[in-house]
């Protein structure tokens, strides 16, 4: 089972020293057994850090992933992904993106 909901208060991401992303618009996503996910809204991302990848991967739940490397610098691939098409139940994540919390420096809540 699936739920989201808004983060409450201010979600930071930061790579290489840089903050590349930062909402008060965030989602949470949960999912099973999994850790929680943040899904920011692309309106509070630095774009211009993100390069899209080749990379797709499918989950029966959410729909298609693309992804995108993360470059300031340095470069972490394929540390960001998005549901651009998301099945209809996981539609909120729409037009958002998470990041791999191994591949940037830290995602914050605060």
């Amino acid at each position: 089972m699936i739920e989201i909901r808004p983060a409450g208060g201010s979600v930071r991401v930061t790579f290489n020293g840089e903050i590349i992303a930062e909402s008060r618009d965030a989602l949470v996503l949960e999912e099973g057994r999994y850790q929680p996910v943040y899904y920011l809204p692309r309106k509070d991302v630095k774009m211009e850090r993100l390069i899209r990848t080749s990379h797709t991967t499918h989950c029966p739940h959410k729909g298609d992933a693309t992804y995108y490397s993360v470059s300031n610098g340095r470069t972490a691939r394929n540390a960001v992904w998005s549901y651009e098409q998301p099945i209809e139940q996981v539609q909120a994540i729409k037009g958002h993106l998470a990041f791999y919390p191994d591949k940037v420096d830290a995602i914050d809540c605060s």
